[in-house]
């Protein structure tokens, strides 16, 4: 029987699901740094029937970008708006530090050209021979046609990729889209030849990509856009969180998904996320369609040292990959939040990380007592300020999407998943005053079940900057949601099952929008504006009028799987406790927790990706379909 696959690719592990219809099955590889050899050896050994349909979430062009090594990108814009891209805007990253400068373009300044001619235009592309070419035009967004007859001569001419503003980032303000037009640029030819080599090891015609927006494109379309797959994988994890907080009744959740190079953390209500615009990603503007996840450099590879002052730090470097953890026992000397956990009796003796990555104990104590020295501490007092450390680094992270945003997390509940969630989930809520915590079921590899629960999706996006009253709000939103259409229909999959429509909104006069759900209704836009305006800044203005800058709409297909359709914890019988460690805890194995079974904390509950650490007194219930929750 041919399987459904989801790929999910971490800094540190690549996580696979697999469906044939009826079972459900997980499992984790090391990353490779070549991803897509990684991917492709890894369904060979763990995936034996032929694959129908291949859903992928990367961090291919994420890590291109952090490593700063994209394509050699040239820039076509207006005359005499050539440095806007450096420019910027007046917002400084540190605003009482003098010593902090914004990363450099990534489009040199000798590159840069301002378009007088075609002719003269080309003449200057050939003499700079770059690797990829970003064409964007400061009104493309009112009028795109001389973009597009540009960037056909380019193409024929060069033989480059070549990105246009009007494709990539149609909306307004010029400088964001600028930026993220060569952006794109930058990453094409990495993220194009990455899908090519993956694309030619997978000989399935079903294979599409994650986008960061939670929706999912074929290669051949998202190889054009790849500014779009930047937050590809925590896209990915946040969708299977949202369906989780509906399927369980909870208004408000707050995914939380820790693995081993960074943490990922988005609030959900209503169980929607709404995707927003203008995410910066490596300090560098990315305007497109982007889940609100908040990505910190905190993970179970999150490594330990010393700072000038004497002071114990975590991260943000990681251990990656290769050489991993010490105590995974490929080399790595530095120790991380993983051999934290080792030390301190959360990962149990005998563990093997992945089904196949035993856990070297000593060693980890050995490196955890070499840093202890450096800060004058023992080497359990160190890994435990390390945990303390790593967890208020992610207790930061949550009141960003929370609290800075007007929401309280005690009425929500944590959904906690990768590697390494189940292990500071428990503290962590508590830290917030938090009093419920899931842990889904395949929550090592929580982010591939999320390719399969997400849908095809594609949108479109054009500025109206219409005024309260104005005739042509119906007739905007028409022309997007057909052009949405347009490009759903050519992916050729089934559907689409829903048509959304969001509008970016303000107040006449403001410099910023907010992006509730629209329809051609002035009076119902207003007042989700205003109640938008409220949960944000605490008021509204009605008797100021409104403006609908933005429309995109989103034509949404029909998803691999649906969370109703897990199979049912099917444990049979009363479970026995593996062990108990030196340091108190009840181990047991996850896939035989029957339905309804309780256990009270101390616990440690081990599955073959992931494990649970159950507090003191705290308690967990199993759920008809093995999600855990944790009441503490």
């Amino acid at each position: 029987m041919a399987v459904t696959v989801g790929v999910d690719v971490g800094g540190t592990f690549t996580d696979i699901v697999a469906l044939d219809g009826e079972t459900l099955i997980g499992g984790k590889v090391p990353t490779t740094p070549d991803q897509s050899v990684g991917v492709i050896g890894a369904l060979s050994d763990l995936v034996a029937e032929p694959i129908a349909l291949f859903l992928h979430g990367t961090t291919a062009g994420t890590n291109a970008l952090l490593e700063e090594r994209g394509a050699r990108v040239a820039l076509v814009t207006s005359e005499g708006f050539e440095d806007l891209v450096e420019i910027g805007r007046q917002a400084r990253p540190s605003l009482y530090d003098p010593f902090v400068d914004r990363p450099l373009p990534l489009v040199s300044r000798m590159a840069r050209i301002g378009a007088r001619d075609k002719d003269q235009t080309l003449g200057k592309l050939v003499e700079l021979q770059p690797e990829a070419v970003a064409v964007a035009l400061v009104r493309s967004y009112a009028d795109s046609s001389m973009e597009v007859e540009l960037a056909s001569a380019i193409e024929a001419r060069l033989g480059v990729p070549v990105s246009t503003g009007a494709g990539v980032s149609p909306g307004f303000r010029e400088y964001e889209r600028i930026a993220t037009t060569v952006l794109n640029a930058y990453l094409s030819p990495e993220m194009s030849g990455y899908l090519q080599r993956l694309g030619e090891g997978i000989l399935t015609p079903g294979r599409l990509v994650m986008t960061s927006a939670g929706g999912l494109l074929p290669f051949e379309s998202a190889a054009e856009l790849p500014g779009r797959l930047v937050l590809s994988g925590p896209a990915a994890g946040v969708v299977a969180a949202a369906e989780l907080a509906r399927a369980k009744g909870h208004r408000s959740a707050i995914s939380f998904d820790m693995g081993g190079t960074s943490t990922d953390v988005c609030r959900i209500t209503d169980g929607e996320v709404v995707a927003g615009m203008g995410r910066k990603v490596a300090e560098r503007v990315n305007r497109v369609p982007s889940l609100p996840v908040n990505t910190i450099g905190a993970g179970g590879g999150s490594i330990g040292w010393r700072d000038d002052g004497g002071a114990l730090r975590v991260g943000p470097i990681s251990a990656g990959a290769v050489p991993g953890p010490v105590a995974y026992g490929r080399g790595g000397m530095l120790p991380t939040v993983t051999d934290a956990n080792v030390v301190l009796g959360f990962l149990p003796p005998g563990l093997a990380l992945a089904g196949s990555v035993p856990l070297d104990v000593v060693a980890a104590a050995q490196a955890l007592a070499l840093l202890g020295r450096e800060v004058g501490l023992e080497a359990e007092a160190t890994a435990r300020g390390m945990i303390e450390i790593v967890d208020s680094h992610m207790e930061r992270a949550i009141r960003t999407v929370s609290v800075e945003e007007g929401s309280d997390p005690r009425e929500a509940a944590l959904i906690a998943f990768g590697g390494a969630g189940g292990l500071h989930a428990a503290r962590l809520a508590k830290r917030l005053g938090m009093r419920t915590v899931l842990v889904p079921p395949l929550s090592g590899v929580f982010s591939a079940l999320g390719l399969l629960l997400a849908r095809p999706r594609t949108d479109a996006i054009r500025t109206v900057l219409l005024e309260e009253g104005s005739d042509s709000l119906g007739q905007a939103i028409d022309q997007v949601v057909a052009e949405a259409r347009s490009t759903f229909d050519a992916m050729q999959v089934s559907g689409p099952t829903e048509v959304v429509v969001h509008g970016a909104v303000r107040y006449v006069g403001q410099s910023h929008e907010l992006t509730v759900f629209a329809d051609p209704d002035w009076g119902g836009l207003r007042y989700r504006f205003e109640e938008t305006h409220r949960s944000h800044f605490g008021f509204d203005r009605p008797e100021e009028p409104i403006e609908l800058v933005e429309v995109r709409a989103e034509m949404v297909g029909d998803p691999s799987l649906m969370w109703s359709d897990l199979p049912a914890k099917s444990a049979p019988g009363i479970p026995a406790p593996l062990s108990t460690t030196d340091q108190g805890f009840v181990v047991w194995d996850r896939d035989h927790l029957p339905s309804g079974f309780e256990i009270e904390g101390p616990a440690l509950i081990v599955e073959r990706d992931a494990v649970t650490l159950l507090e003191p007194s705290d308690r967990l219930t199993v759920h008809d379909d093995g999600t855990l929750e944790m009441s503490l």
